[in-house]
């Protein structure tokens, strides 16, 4: 990969760094906006069943949101590094360069194909 495609690279990663922020800081503040009754289960006796239901289900949805995020986050992190250190695009398995249309679907890729085939079988 030639300085220009890094140059193009880092532009994106950096990009969707600021969007995956943005996103986790409204998820954390919708968080802190809820309740202590409902952070932690309980329900009045005038709330309906469902309405606990319902707002236990949003809670677990937007925590499982947040931490796709957090973890996306922390991709983009590392292949912005990696760009720094000259070791983009090499597979953390293999240490064959990855294709460059892996890349260009998913810019945060530490494996190639083969090696993320592999890393899946065990799973």
């Amino acid at each position: 990969m030639g300085k220009k495609k890094y140059a193009e690279v880092k532009k994106l990663l950096l990009e969707e760094r600021q969007a995956l922020l943005k996103q986790y800081h409204d998820l954390e503040e919708g968080n802190l906006n809820t309740s202590q009754s409902e952070l932690s289960g309980e329900v009045g006796f005038d709330e309906e069943y469902a309405d606990s239901g319902t707002q236990t289900f949003e809670r677990e949805r937007d925590l499982s949101l947040s931490n796709n995020v957090k973890d996306l986050l922390e991709k983009v992190e590392e292949a912005l590094r990696k760009i720094e250190q000259g070791t983009y695009g090499i597979c953390d398995a293999c240490k064959k360069p990855i294709p460059e249309e892996r890349l260009k679907a998913l810019p945060y890729a530490t494996l190639c194909v083969e090696c993320k085939q592999k890393e899946e079988k065990k799973h």
